[in-house]
């Protein structure tokens, strides 16, 4: 017995021994596998000049407006996809685009598409793309890379070596930091910022759900920072060219691109192409360019060394803590439109103070019934109660707009809220990447734009509360402290519910589960 005791110990040793081996260089070939060391060029984005005809345009505004940027929002996906694709052939120089989340969806080969269309007329073009959720894009991506005119960079990819999440889990503490900006910049002239990515949802083509975002398309001061911007992720030690994981492709396979993106544009019936080009914003734009609201902006962008220094260190999370600032100096109201809102203490405490100072503070955000986060959702509510509570007032997303028809010619069947936008003493106007959650303000990069218009505040502030007693519940306490929320239309009877509205039993029964789950910090 004794014996037998001695050996079951010794092989359970021997077992734990060997596991922790195995882990180990698993661990270990996760973290040495990814080529970070891989040659590369640096390059800087290229100048406006008069050789370009948006370099023309660009110097027109800068004789007219001086240091003063212009912009144009871009509220609806169909405009902001035709932007982008009208940009994109009016390009002659240069276009250098950077993005969360690249799709293998329809807007992605169109768009991806176009880029090798002007490629092929001898413009440079520079693509980085967070490597986390763009799963099954290295063959693609490499394709588009052996066009002499194309470079792609991956920006903090995760191991080749092993199964993509298993590599990520592997080598959690670093990958789990990412790049979430978007800029689309073209010939150093004008800039696209916000919170779309570049997939079908991002522009309201999918008919099963909309999501509601906003972007500015930029001219001027601006668009010069936002192209620095992009050379420091460009050049850092983090985006590793696409070539280095050998993924082996044939060139000429870029010929069946070229026919798509023909037979694309050529398609006016079934295509997305032809509306989004189209569409009334962006015909009023390339026929009157006094579209532009011109006015003062700053560019903050955190630096990509965020993401290797220590969570938490203020003085890497800089548009973060320049939001925070503005915020603190508000004299009268602050409007938070924001698709996930988890302040964590020192946030919900900061609004607070500033709401006892006697400023408004308004929060937009979704409802459970539009989230497309259901875990943001389950820590939300601890903060919204708390923050009612001291003042605060919020608004939640309708998870349908009844009625409402896109400019693509189809009603969705859900709305979720994308947008990321404030506005602060309705002069200053924020747009960007940036969420009011854990992961934006701790963990990933982060980029906006802080424009200075008290005209186009004031009609920001009204334009949101004209649409939002149609759009959005307001949510309060009522004279017990229970939470309540109130769809107030202007034309309609109003309701008042006591519990979730519009969301779903299996919504409610997760969002309850997750709240179990100790997983703020990574929200």
């Amino acid at each position: 017995m004794l014996d037998m005791m001695k050996f079951t110990h010794c092989s359970s040793s021997s077992f734990h021994r060997t596991f922790a081996l195995l882990f180990s260089i698993l661990l270990l070939q996760a973290c040495t596998s990814v080529p970070f060391d891989y040659p590369r060029e640096p390059s800087t984005a290229m100048i406006a000049t008069a050789d370009t005809q948006l370099g023309q345009f660009a110097n027109r505004w800068s004789i007219e407006h001086g240091q003063q940027s212009g912009f144009l929002g871009l509220p609806d996906g169909i405009g902001a996809l035709g932007a982008r694709l009208r940009l994109i052939e009016n390009a002659q120089q240069s276009i250098d685009a950077q993005y969360f989340i690249l799709k293998r969806d329809r807007v992605g080969a169109l768009f991806t598409g176009k880029l090798l269309r002007a490629a092929d007329r001898g413009v440079r073009v520079r693509l980085l793309i967070d490597d986390i959720f763009s799963p099954g894009l290295d063959s693609p991506l490499s394709l588009l890379n052996t066009h002499p005119h194309i470079e792609v960079r991956l920006f903090n990819p995760v191991s080749r070596n092993s199964l993509r999440y298993w590599g990520l889990l592997l080598d959690f503490k670093r990958a789990n930091r990412r790049m979430h900006n978007k800029s689309f910049t073209v010939d150093g002239s004008v800039s696209i910022v916000g919170g779309r990515n570049i997939g079908e949802e991002y522009f309201e083509l999918k008919q099963d759900v909309k999501f509601d975002d906003f972007e500015i398309m930029t001219v001027g001061p601006a668009v010069a920072d936002i192209a620095s911007g992009f050379d420091a992720y460009w050049n850092s030690e983090l985006a590793v060219p696409v070539e280095a994981f050998g993924n082996a492709v044939k060139p000429q396979q870029l010929n069946d691109w070229r026919e798509y993106v023909q037979r694309e544009v050529a398609s006016a019936e079934n295509g997305i192409y032809a509306p989004a080009v189209n569409s009334k914003q962006i015909k009023a734009v390339w026929e009157q360019e006094e579209l532009f609201i011109a006015a003062p902006a700053t560019v903050v962008i955190d630096s990509p060394t965020k993401l290797t220094g220590a969570v938490g260190d203020a003085t890497l999370a800089t548009l973060a803590v320049d939001v925070g600032k503005r915020f603190r100096q508000a004299q009268s109201e602050i409007v938070i439109v924001t698709p996930y809102f988890i302040p964590q203490k020192a946030g919900a405490q900061m609004l607070a103070e500033i709401v006892a100072k006697g400023v408004r503070v308004v929060v937009v955000t979704n409802s459970l019934a539009s989230t497309n986060h259901i875990p943001v959702h389950s820590r939300y509510v601890k903060y919204r109660q708390e923050l009612l509570g001291k003042g605060v007032e919020f608004y939640e997303i309708r998870v349908d707009k009844p009625g409402q028809e896109s400019e693509w010619g189809f009603s969705p069947d859900r709305i979720t809220l994308h947008s990321k936008a404030s506005l602060i003493d309705r002069q200053t106007i924020f747009v960007g990447s940036l969420n009011f959650d854990p992961r934006s303000i701790l963990l990933n990069t982060e980029m906006g734009l802080f424009v200075e218009s008290p005209p186009v505040g004031n009609r920001f502030s009204e334009s949101l509360e004209t649409s939002l007693p149609d759009v959005a519940y307001r949510v309060a306490l009522n004279s017990d402290g229970k939470t309540r929320w109130y769809w107030e239309p202007e034309n309609e009877e109003h309701e008042v519910y006591t519990s979730e509205p519009q969301a779903s039993m299996s919504r409610r029964l997760m969002a309850n589960l997750y709240k179990l789950v100790p997983i703020e910090g990574q929200l």
